[in-house]
């Protein structure tokens, strides 16, 4: 049994709500690293990376897309840690 190690960009309807998004991401595994990104004309986004068991199942982008104030999400990367 490993890790899950997942790269996902998260845009939000507001970017100040991004410390709430971040809060509502550590229950879902441990967030490891977090950033806000700009994206162009003033627009941000959260870059998150988030380590969780694989048995968690599920489909994390949807998991993710149903947080509070988020409108979009985008799984860059998704791979097992030994």
């Amino acid at each position: 049994m490993g890790n899950v190690v997942i790269t996902a960009k998260i845009y939000a309807d507001d970017p100040a709500s991004f410390e709430d998004i971040k809060s509502s991401i550590s229950r879902l595994g441990r967030l490891a690293d977090s950033r806000i990104e700009d994206v162009g004309f003033g627009a941000k986004v959260l870059k998150v990376l988030i380590v969780m068991p694989d048995t968690a199942g599920g489909d994390i982008e949807e998991k993710l897309k149903a947080i509070k104030g988020v409108s979009q999400v985008q799984v860059e990367d998704v791979s097992l840690m030994a």
